[in-house]
């Protein structure tokens, strides 16, 4: 990490710039989006930065991917893929939700992330508070790291984008449920669609406003 900083970045809030910048070796960042969808996988991203990114997605004012309009987000992913050591996308399909429940599913999509990644890094800053099972790479969990972690931000950003995609080529196969509006979340749109047409094969019935009659649309 960072071995000296300017004073402007020793006062930022991120912890590349304070309590992880003394760490040796490379740092991925991971985090998830989609787990409160209906419709659709949960996506994760890991990134890893190098050490002259940090201050540039600083300066262009990077944040978690929920607070960014959806051309800033691709504006910052463009951006992140060009400067990012490596980054790489896990996802766990809806059935493998409604088989092993959305939290285990969120983080299996985070350890494929991790998985597919060709360069290993020293440590895994994890959004939240779960570890992931079995991920025979140190870890760390930190809660709202996508506020705190450029890192996880930036993973916050490459999965929303990615994922976001994803929906809209899907919504042209399912044009009935809004798709290209609530990307897979509950809307009410995607709500009264449900209750009209019933649930399409990627809809998740383990979730109760999915738990209604199946589409006959493969």
């Amino acid at each position: 990490m960072l071995e000296k900083l300017s004073a402007p970045l020793k006062q930022s809030n991120w912890l590349e710039f304070s309590t992880l910048s003394g760490i040796a070796g490379l740092v991925a960042g991971v985090d998830e989006v989609g787990r409160g969808a209906l419709f659709g996988p949960v996506v994760a991203a890991a990134v890893i930065l190098p050490d002259h990114a940090l201050p540039i997605l600083m300066a262009a004012k990077i944040k978690d991917s929920k607070k960014l309009s959806s051309s800033r987000r691709t504006q910052l992913a463009q951006q992140i893929w060009a400067l990012a050591i490596d980054w790489k996308i896990g996802f766990a399909s809806t059935a493998e939700i409604d088989k092993i429940n959305i939290l285990q599913a969120t983080l299996l999509a985070m350890k494929r992330a991790v998985l597919k990644l060709k360069v290993q890094p020293a440590l895994c800053l994890i959004d939240g508070n779960q570890s992931i099972k079995d991920l025979l790479l140190p870890q760390q969990t930190i809660v709202k790291g996508d506020e705190r972690s450029l890192a996880i931000a930036s993973a916050s950003i490459v999965a929303k984008v990615w994922r976001d995609e994803l929906i809209l080529r899907l919504a042209l196969k399912y044009p009935m449920y809004n798709l290209e509006s609530n990307k897979g979340y509950g809307s009410q749109r995607h709500l009264l669609a449900l209750q009209e047409y019933g649930i399409s094969p990627l809809h998740r019935q383990s979730f109760r406003p999915c738990q209604i009659k199946r589409l006959n649309v493969e």
